[in-house]
């Protein structure tokens, strides 16, 4: 999909929000940033596994791919809630939507 094409952000955020909800398990947004073109970062916690953090990079083809940017060290959990507080007063432009459900990176592949 190219950069003019694009779903709007708060499109693409409350259809991921009813999808995860309509699979019996929780989102909420922790950061509303831009409607339109805002970017979006996605918490991943399922199952009790430790909350990884994916967001979506330009390739050099001008596509973008969701990509593993990190996950919470059991012995420093502080230190990954504090990387999304600076994200966040970073970019203003910025979502940060929490999913919580079962196998959550499977939304990953889906939201494309």
């Amino acid at each position: 999909m190219s950069e003019e094409a694009r779903l709007p952000a708060r499109l693409e955020v409350t259809a991921l929000i009813r999808r995860v909800a309509g699979e019996g398990g929780f989102a909420t947004v922790i950061a509303r940033g831009e409607p339109d073109a805002g970017t979006i970062l996605l918490v991943m916690r399922g199952s009790g596994t430790n909350p990884t953090l994916w967001e979506r990079m330009p390739q050099l083809d001008g596509s973008r791919m969701w990509t593993l940017n990190r996950t919470q060290e059991p012995d420093n959990k502080q230190e990954f809630e504090d990387y999304l507080t600076r994200r966040a007063a970073q970019d203003r432009d910025l979502w940060i939507v929490e999913l919580d459900i079962p196998n959550p990176e499977r939304f990953v592949g889906e939201l494309g």
